[in-house]
């Protein structure tokens, strides 16, 4: 019971009524409302669910349904980066990106001549965080370990197949964690699941919204 005062005590629920003798008397509104906050607390969490929730309670409802369409446009921003990560994991498909060998340190020029670009090529992926080689420590060149090669193997593998240097900030980091291909694709998978999951629990804490604003609305007076 005290998880429902302290939902009472920061707005989520609407205050209750008291007996004469100073209980709580909850009714439907107070149980969708807490539907609601627990299913939007799975999606998006418990701070941002308690501010949607609060909004239903305080007019007009627009607020609250804008609140909710952000939500929902951060999941559809979420899947359209998953996908593009699907599409390169594909796209990189022949590149053996667990075959790494010591002999694959190279430098600017070298990597360069490899993978057929200029070396302003690669000095400009580096400037953009995608592929950071070591430097040199007398010089200060640059020199690429066998992991920064492959790395500029699979940015050049994706920039081939379309993609952008904005998408790739994101989908680089999620590339280098996996060691394999079937690592990535198990990653993949397990992104998709989380992101459905929070959908669901959106549209179900939308049903106990949709909910709540019936309940809160006057009732017409003939």
């Amino acid at each position: 019971m005290q998880q429902v005062r302290n939902l009472e005590r920061d707005g989520v629920l609407p205050p209750a009524t008291r007996t004469a003798s100073g209980y709580r008397v909850y009714g439907e509104i107070h149980l969708q409302s807490a539907l609601a906050y627990r299913a939007l607390a799975a999606g998006i969490g418990p701070v941002e669910a308690k501010t949607i929730v609060r909004a239903a309670h305080r007019p007009p409802a627009s607020r609250m349904l804008a609140l909710l369409d952000a939500a929902h446009a951060r999941l559809h921003t979420e899947r359209a980066e998953l996908r593009q990560a699907r599409e390169a994991a594909q796209a990189i498909s022949g590149e053996p990106i667990d075959d790494v060998r010591p002999s694959d340190s190279m430098s600017v020029s070298e990597l360069a001549a490899a993978l057929g670009v200029r070396p302003s090529t690669l000095r400009h992926w580096d400037a953009e965080g995608l592929v950071v080689p070591d430097r040199d420590s007398g010089r200060g060149a640059r020199r690429y370990t066998p992991a920064q090669v492959r790395d500029a193997r699979i940015v050049h593998q994706l920039r081939k197949a379309g993609y952008r240097i904005e998408p790739l900030r994101a989908l680089m980091p999620e590339l280098r964690r996996a060691r394999r291909l079937e690592e990535a694709a198990s990653a993949l998978a397990a992104r998709e699941a989380g992101i459905a999951a929070r959908s669901r629990a959106l549209l179900d804490g939308a049903a106990a919204l949709s909910a709540v604003l019936s309940l809160a609305a006057p009732v017409p007076r003939g």
